[in-house]
């Protein structure tokens, strides 16, 4: 119940307020039992819901982890990565070790300068240019160290899941499954970089901050001594004062950046979702742009884009206010932590204890000391992001290890798979259903022998392309077994040809490579498929996905099937773009040409039963649609000489 519906309640008026129209408060105890269950459960509910996603997001970082910790492993790492990672900690100490020289320098050519010692200051200055181009140098080795296990880091694991993402249909597959795997792309390319690159820059960071804030605490104990101050006639003495500041001041400035910087992470994350649908909805143009063209959508098209750019920007001022907040506490730091020093220090020195050489020096190495224990606030939009990245990576793992235990059948309801002598296909209680187990064929018993010619046929919606990617193995979910004929090779021929980048010559060939065949060959196919007029533009480098008409996309599938002769082909309304007589020519061509090859076919079109000898039917169902009907047809000659029969009477 709402705050507006309980005031209609008669329960929660009192004696005058309708006189007065005066609004009684309502304290919690003072609502009915129902409502203060419905509250309870309501809270309840929202604190769960908090409590799985802090879970969900510990997960995926961890999942990240499981993978990319393999980049170190002996078996199946990078044969560099421990050598890459040792040169990263050498270079740290000596690069820490250059620090120390530098902070020694300071002391001694302040201290120099103090007593006007001109023959010191020369010979220092004299040595602080090899100490200096030293420093540098080692900077450089750090930078390459760093950068080629980045790099090297990034390689591997882009190969570990790229390589997931690419096995049998999975990258196909995820359009079908829910999940947070949207824009893979995406998340393959800038997350995955953005993943591999700051933990490495942590890693350094981390290592050299801790290792610079033991050595310098050390200076700062050493030279800085006891603070002794006079408060209320007591002496006061604060041994390693300079030491407790550094620390004090950190700990200020690093738990700012965490309470004001706290949404960093989510909002991060929400500008990479917003920046990966945009890019998404832009190649989505680009790809269809024909489609588009013709239709004139370019309005709708536009108002598309202005929706998810409106988005981006949304997403991006909220960072921005996030870089406003943190900027605040980075920059006052940053602009405090240098004074802080001089100003403790500036009793000692006025009172002789301490020279100029040690204050500068025990400024330098509070600046080194309090850059350290900052480290967080310095790096806290960083790590942000990466936690964004991360989880984003993380959760197209995930999708694809829910993929991986389909195929393998553990915890789902899984197509086998097995081969067969005595027939080119035999489907054995064969279902199929959605990954959330929701039927689309019910159970079925098909047997189709070798160079038998199948044509599948029913409304649209009764799964028949759905059953044609279970048969081809991108689609693991369901019952029953596919059986397939021993030692031999699929084709699959969808509705929407691929073509890939390159030549001519490549997209003929694909997915086999172009010198598999001569120039000749795919001349000679290109010819026969009604094709002949690209025959001079077979070595040509064009976007051919954008030149060819749909009709010479499905003419050029035919020529790939031509050219591979595969066993068995499965043609998903793969004739659909051309007109009948072409597709019968090609049926015709498919059929001589390729004797004995088994065909399995999807079309709605009458003129393909003269091309097949066999033709079921499916039907929806409650259940999930089922054959109805598994006739034999007739061959085109039988057919040619019943009609002349019954035209002759």
């Amino acid at each position: 119940m709402t705050s507006t519906e309980t005031r209609d309640d008669p329960s929660f008026e009192a004696e005058g307020d309708v006189n007065t129209g005066d609004v009684k408060k309502t304290s919690i105890d003072d609502l009915p039992e129902n409502i203060k269950i419905a509250e309870a459960a309501a809270t309840v509910d929202v604190v769960a819901a908090a409590d799985q996603e802090k879970l969900r997001k510990k997960y995926l970082l961890r999942r990240f982890w499981h993978t990319a910790k393999g980049f170190w492993s002996r078996q199946r790492g990078d044969r560099l990565a421990w050598l890459l990672t040792a040169s990263l900690v050498v270079l740290i100490l000596v690069n820490l070790g250059a620090m120390y020289g530098i902070n020694l320098w300071n002391r001694a050519i302040f201290d120099a300068l103090e007593k006007r010692d001109s023959g010191t200051v020369l010979h220092l200055a004299a040595v602080f240019f090899p100490l200096a181009f030293a420093s540098v140098l080692f900077g450089v080795i750090n930078v390459w160290a760093r950068m080629t296990t980045q790099r090297r880091w990034r390689a591997w694991v882009s190969d570990a899941v790229i390589s997931r993402w690419l096995k049998n249909g999975r990258y196909y597959q995820l359009n079908l499954v829910s999940g947070d795997h949207q824009n893979p792309e995406g998340r393959l390319t800038e997350d995955l970089r953005v993943s591999t690159d700051a933990p490495i820059d942590f890693a350094v960071g981390v290592l050299q901050a801790a290792l610079s804030a033991v050595t310098f605490i050390a200076v700062l104990w050493t030279i800085g001594g006891a603070l002794e101050i006079a408060v209320g006639g007591f002496d006061l003495r604060i041994p390693g004062f300079l030491v407790i500041a550094a620390v004090f001041y950190a700990v200020l400035a690093s738990g700012a950046m965490t309470v004001v910087g706290k949404r960093f992470v989510a909002v991060s994350e929400d500008r990479n979702q917003a920046e990966a649908d945009y890019r998404y909805q832009l190649t989505r143009v680009r790809e269809n742009g024909e489609s588009i063209a013709l239709l004139g959508g370019e309005e709708e098209e536009r108002a598309g884009i202005n929706r998810s750019l409106h988005t981006v920007l949304l997403r991006w001022r909220d960072l921005c206010r996030q870089h406003m907040k943190t900027t605040i506490v980075s920059q006052g730091s940053s602009l405090i932590a240098p004074v802080v020093p001089l100003i403790l220090c500036a009793p000692k020195f006025l009172d002789g204890t301490m020279s100029l050489g040690v204050v500068m020096q025990a400024a330098s190495a509070f600046t080194i000391v309090q850059a350290a224990f900052s480290w967080l606030v310095d790096n806290y939009p960083r790590l942000a992001d990466w936690n964004a990245s991360a989880r984003r990576i993380a959760s197209l793992m995930v999708s694809l290890d829910a993929l991986e235990k389909a195929e393998t059948g553990d915890g789902f309801n899984r197509i086998a798979r097995g081969e067969t002598d005595d027939a080119a296909m035999k489907l054995i209680n064969f279902s199929v259903a959605l990954d959330d187990g929701t039927a689309v064929v019910g159970d079925t018993e098909i047997v189709i022998n070798k160079g038998e010619r199948v044509l599948v046929a029913g409304e649209s919606g009764t799964g028949k392309s759905t059953l044609v990617r279970a048969i081809s193995g991108l689609w693991p979910w369901g019952g029953g077994e596919i059986q397939i004929q021993r030692d031999s090779r699929l084709f699959l021929l969808p509705q929407r040809p691929y073509i890939p980048t390159g030549t001519l010559r490549r997209a003929v060939a694909y997915p086999g490579a172009a010198e598999d065949w001569e120039p000749e060959q795919i001349k000679d196919i290109l010819d026969k498929v009604g094709l002949a007029h690209l025959k001079d533009k077979l070595e040509e480098d064009a976007p051919w996905d954008q030149t060819l008409s749909g009709g010479e996309k499905q003419r050029l599938t035919i020529a790939r099937v031509l050219l591979h002769r595969p066993d068995i082909i499965v043609l998903d309304e793969a004739t659909s773009a051309l007109d009948p007589k072409s597709q019968d020519e090609l049926m015709k061509l498919l059929s001589e040409a390729m004797e004995g090859l088994t065909i399995i076919s999807v079309g709605h079109r009458p003129e393909l039963e003269q091309f097949h000898s066999r033709k079921i039917v499916l039907e929806r169902r409650s259940g999930g649609a089922k054959m109805v009907s598994d006739i034999e047809l007739l061959p085109a000659r039988d057919k040619g000489y019943m009609l002349w029969r019954w035209l002759r009477r």
